[in-house]
């Protein structure tokens, strides 16, 4: 790629490599030395630049902050056996950002700003980049509104901004998942396929509440009857009936995401029947009680591939298959993590080297 873009780069004074543990990594914590940011303003972008990570001047009253016009994206960087590091289908997770942002009447980024941005803050805090199996480097662009105004409107003025930080795996065992019937992420006709803020924050209510009864997460089910699966908490939902893949099909209120698609070409070169359909609660019920489900996972860039083991619904619980016995899902865990890693071809073109 060739860099196009004028990016003021201001070096940290002082890294924190030398004080981070690199063995405790919890998500979402440890911010690399520097960020990357842009300004939206007069119909343009600008002041792109490099700096070191930390706090941003904004006033109390942005449109973000009251109306939840703001938006993110995940996606990760690997370190290749070479020493090189790659981006993970970062053309897929830019399109769907900018998906995003048409749905929240926000400015779309350019590809080139969005990508060079990316590119140089990677080489700004390459040692950052883990080197060990398993671990990443989490990469969180995000855009929110900055007009300081107490109107509701769309914002005339937004930031951008990229931030990274080291990570090890998300979820460190099966999951024991709850089917909610009462509360809803998402509604038609709403925000539910975009990685908009507001969509998270209405999910943390029922999340804590499942938390209490022991769960880690919840698989949340449509607004208008909670009879059909529709994702969980941090990821889509694919599950293994009759040796075929099935998953619920991307709509209004189901993200498009990014693992769940790469999961499904790696399924059909493989030679495993997909199916992306509707799927009823009934269905994953009875198929855990007749044997025909033999496996569930959830699937996100944050969560990779995480086994489910065990499913609660209306108080029962419904033990799933020993996860070590899961010949799909592990095999397609693998295949994508060797891909990632460098390990193997990379025949559909993923891997972006920087």
């Amino acid at each position: 790629m060739t860099d196009t873009l004028d990016i003021k780069i201001t070096k940290a004074a002082q890294t924190r490599l030398t004080v981070t543990d690199f063995s405790q990594l919890p998500f979402g914590k440890v911010f690399t030395d520097h960020m990357f940011t842009a300004d939206f303003e007069d119909g343009e972008w600008k002041n792109l630049q490099i700096l070191p990570y930390g706090p941003i001047p904004m006033s109390p009253a942005i449109s973000a902050l009251h109306y939840g016009q703001a938006i993110f994206e995940g996606l990760k960087a690997y370190r290749q056996p070479d020493g090189k590091i790659s981006v993970f289908r970062a053309d897929k997770n830019f399109e769907r950002f900018n998906k995003s942002a048409a749905r929240m009447s926000m400015p779309t980024i350019p590809e080139e700003l969005f990508m060079q941005g990316l590119a140089a803050l990677i080489k700004a805090d390459e040692k950052w980049v883990p080197n060990q199996e398993d671990y990443a480097l989490y990469i969180r662009p995000v855009m929110f509104a900055t007009d300081p105004y107490l109107g509701v409107k769309a914002s005339d003025t937004y930031k951008f901004a990229l931030l990274t930080t080291p990570t090890g795996p998300y979820y460190s065992s099966a999951l024991k998942v709850k089917i909610e019937t009462e509360f809803t992420r998402a509604d038609d006709g709403g925000v539910g396929f975009a990685k908009t803020a507001g969509n998270y924050a209405r999910s943390l209510y029922p999340f804590e509440q499942a938390k209490k009864e022991g769960f880690d997460q919840l698989i949340w089910t449509d607004s208008a009857s909670h009879e059909y699966i529709e994702e969980a908490g941090t990821a889509n939902l694919i599950f293994v009936i009759n040796g075929k893949l099935v998953t619920p099909s991307v709509r209004s209120t189901v993200l498009d995401g990014v693992t769940r698609d790469t999961i499904i070409k790696l399924a059909k070169e493989d030679g495993i029947e997909v199916e992306e359909r509707r799927v009823s609660v009934k269905e994953v019920i009875e198929g855990i009680q007749n044997g025909s489900l033999t496996e569930a996972f959830a699937a996100g860039t944050a969560a990779t591939v995480t086994h489910v083991g065990e499913i609660g619904y209306e108080g029962e619980t419904y033990q799933l298959t020993d996860p070590s016995t899961r010949n799909i899902s592990n095999g397609i865990a693998k295949k994508l993590n060797d891909i990632r890693y460098g390990l193997t071809a990379d025949e559909f073109g993923w891997n972006w080297i920087l």
